[in-house]
């Protein structure tokens, strides 16, 4: 999977007025950055305001969506940082098992 794939995969799990209605946004470093609307329903690789920014290097993230890694660890280890309200992103579990 690479960026462009999971955008994708992000964009049609993400609907408009559905359970996730916060902007999140993934900052994978070089490889570059996730943005999810999910009042507006969609997702793109801008890199706009979020309530929440979560930093994770791109393959530490597929360690995550795969289940390879548990993301409660890798936060507790440093390898996933949280920017913002962190209730934003607990409610992100849910909508990563569409994408994932």
């Amino acid at each position: 999977m690479d960026l462009a794939e999971l955008t994708a995969k992000a964009d049609s799990a993400v609907e408009p007025g559905g359970d996730f209605t916060k902007k999140v946004k993934f900052d994978f470093g070089d490889v570059g950055k996730l943005f999810i609307d999910g009042a507006a329903g969609k997702a793109d690789n801008s890199d706009g305001d979020a309530d929440a920014t979560i930093k994770v290097t791109w393959d530490d993230f597929v360690k995550i969506a795969q289940g390879a890694m548990d993301p409660t660890m890798a936060f507790m280890q440093g390898k996933l940082k949280v920017e913002g309200d962190m209730s934003v992103a607990m409610q992100l579990q849910s909508l990563m098992k569409k994408f994932a």
